[in-house]
């Protein structure tokens, strides 16, 4: 069971447990919620509720029992970049869909997590911190419990978008559901998005193109480009060609992940895949994780 203990500073002395959590532990309410229900919460060694008062030097510990992992296993290849109590970052390849489904029973990233946890004796509920689609490559943070679920992420992505492209943008336009679709989406109805873009470099024919999300709709960066006259090479759902590659051109680049909870502040950054370089061998990515563009999500 994974114990965080917290030794109380003077600046909380008399603030109850619950303003403690939240405003310097920066708990998300679900989590605080869970430890609250759960009675996983203790001051001084005896179990205390949410507007138990705080003083200077006491020891607050949250308790967080073992869950069951939920996913069959399956003895799958997993790139893990980083690994701790708390998080296992994947580097999900192409190909691969982030959790079981209809026809991906057993292929999936999470079969391949359910696996790496059997194989090291580890026993938790595996959260994605955000998807990734299938065909999408790139950076995927898994939390190992509800505290770590609630970290706070910077991502950037990396496309090769069809036509030319100059400078930065953003895309602020809705995303919803096509009509008599279950899968596409289009711009104009449904729920706010926002995308910042900045072109890196070109051939003329393609622009390798950073991206930061302001919000997280499904297929955003696919639809958004789109919209604006420069789908993803390879994305025939949008418009793209498989003329050069066979799949969306996409790529989750740079990561930022913080969680004061757990005293945790890492940067990552994964360039291009092979697949991609191949296909496009003049888009040589940063060596440094990309600049914020705009708000992040």
């Amino acid at each position: 069971m994974r114990r965080l203990t917290y030794r109380i500073p003077r600046q909380w002395d008399g603030k109850p447990v619950k303003a403690y959590a939240r405003g310097c532990l920066e708990l998300s309410a679900k989590a605080f919620a869970g430890q609250k229900f759960e009675n996983g919460m203790f001051l001084n060694e005896q179990p205390c509720r949410a507007n138990t008062i705080l003083h200077s030097g006491d020891s607050l510990c949250f308790f967080l029992p073992e869950e069951p992992a939920g996913y069959p296993a399956a003895p799958l290849p997993l790139d893990i970049l980083w690994e701790t109590e708390d998080y296992l970052l994947a580097l999900k390849p192409p190909a691969m869909p982030v959790h079981p489904s209809p026809g991906h029973d057993r292929d999936s990233l999470l079969n391949a997590v359910a696996w790496h946890n059997q194989v090291t004796n580890q026993a938790y509920r595996v959260r994605p911190l955000y998807r990734l689609d299938k065909d999408t490559s790139g950076l995927l943070p898994l939390a190992k419990h509800r505290i770590a679920a609630g970290a706070k992420l910077e991502k950037r992505y990396l496309a090769l978008c069809q036509g030319k492209l100059k400078g930065s943008g953003v895309v602020d336009t809705p995303i919803g559901l096509a009509p008599g679709s279950k899968i596409r989406r289009e711009c104009g109805r449904g729920q706010p998005a926002i995308t910042h873009w900045q072109a890196l470099a070109g051939d003329g024919f393609h622009t390798l193109v950073a991206l930061n999300l302001e919000t997280g709709r499904t297929h955003q960066i696919r639809v958004h480009m789109a919209y604006i006259g420069h789908p993803l090479a390879g994305d025939d759902l949008y418009g793209g060609s498989l003329a050069v590659v066979s799949r969306q051109a996409l790529h989750c680049c740079s990561l930022r992940l913080e969680c004061p909870a757990l005293g945790v502040a890492q940067e990552f950054y994964a360039p291009l895949p092979q697949d991609l370089l191949s296909a496009f061998p003049w888009a040589e990515t940063p060596s440094q994780p990309i600049k914020k563009l705009g708000k992040a999500n």
